[in-house]
């Protein structure tokens, strides 16, 4: 098994809008890329169970191999600083990605 932190240099997520949360994870090479890419490891069904979210609330999953990155954007489940909301940068949303393993 390879582990997604053993491939990435980053993996951040941050607000899209007050309404979106985007994260975007960004691959040592474009090999790592290219793999992960290749077998679809990041993809609407890993990101729907991770986050606990329905597909509709995906707004897309982007793959930029001159960045070596992809990027994930979902609608926030609450507005950012809205009553009840506790990342109100975005800033803390990436973890369910540390654990992702292939």
């Amino acid at each position: 098994m390879t582990k997604l932190t053993d491939i990435t240099n980053i993996i951040r997520s941050k607000n899209s809008g007050p309404y979106e949360l985007t994260m975007d994870i960004m691959f040592k090479t474009n090999d790592d890329f290219k793999i992960a890419c290749s077998k679809k490891i990041i993809n609407e069904d890993l990101i729907s169970k991770l986050y606990k979210i329905n597909k509709e609330n995906i707004i897309n999953i982007v793959e930029f191999e001159p960045a070596n990155a992809i990027k994930i954007t979902i609608k926030r489940p609450i507005c950012s600083g809205d009553l009840g909301e506790t990342d109100v940068y975005g800033a803390q949303q990436h973890a369910p990605l540390l654990s992702i393993e292939f």
